[in-house]
């Protein structure tokens, strides 16, 4: 383990950050005068980018995703950002594999603003080598794009592999050629991940060492 290089996704991964989520996401749909999102609406968006997140659970499209963005931003920059809890079993992970020499960085989707308070909100920030995730303008967004940047932040880091919840972790892993091992812990619906060609599923965060061990 000593040098090797672990990812973490954070929405799902790392931390629950639904009831915060959720929250914003009813009320960027009442801004734009939508219905009450469904359930299904509401899980689909943990996880992806917003924009991709509101065009695919909505069916916006144009300037109604820059709304629904903005509407969703302003709730959650004041509201939903520290709503967020840590999983059960997270921090015993992180602090095993900073034992055994691992290299740990977030790489998420989650714009890099919020990313870092929350972090330090839940008293995980001081455990990772850095954070790595979505601008602003959103011209960073896409998992590929954060994970290409956690790579080139940490260029020494051995056999990286990427810790994430949904579909879009293991192939954005997969454009680097990292194996993406699957959050099982995390909202996505059951045979998502191992559709996607996760390379092992680990049920809870105390299985994750032994998946590592796999890949």
């Amino acid at each position: 383990m000593a040098g090797r290089l672990v990812l973490f996704d954070l929405d799902g991964t790392l931390v629950d950050s639904t009831p915060g989520i959720w929250a914003s996401i009813r009320v960027a749909a009442a801004e734009l005068g939508l219905a009450a999102p469904t359930s299904a609406q509401l899980r689909s968006m943990v996880g992806p980018p917003l924009q991709e997140g509101f065009a695919a659970a909505f069916g916006l499209t144009g300037a109604d995703v820059d709304r629904a963005v903005s509407a969703y931003r302003a709730h959650y920059s004041v509201e939903g950002l520290f709503r967020a809890q840590v999983y059960p079993g997270i921090p015993e992970l992180l602090a095993r594999l900073r034992t055994d020499g691992a290299t740990l960085a977030v790489a998420t989707s989650k714009p890099e603003a919020f990313a870092v308070p929350i972090l330090r909100h839940v008293g995980l920030l001081a455990g990772f080598a850095g954070v790595h995730g979505a601008t602003l303008d959103g011209a960073v967004r896409h998992k590929e794009q954060v994970v290409a940047a956690a790579l080139a932040g940490h260029p020494d880091g051995e056999r990286p592999v990427l810790v994430g919840d949904r579909s879009h972790d293991v192939l954005g892993a997969r454009v680097h050629g990292l194996p993406c091992i699957g959050a099982g812990w995390g909202p996505a619906p059951d045979g998502e991940l191992a559709a996607a060609g996760a390379a092992v599923i680990a049920p809870t965060p105390g299985d994750v060492p032994a998946a590592l061990a796999q890949v």
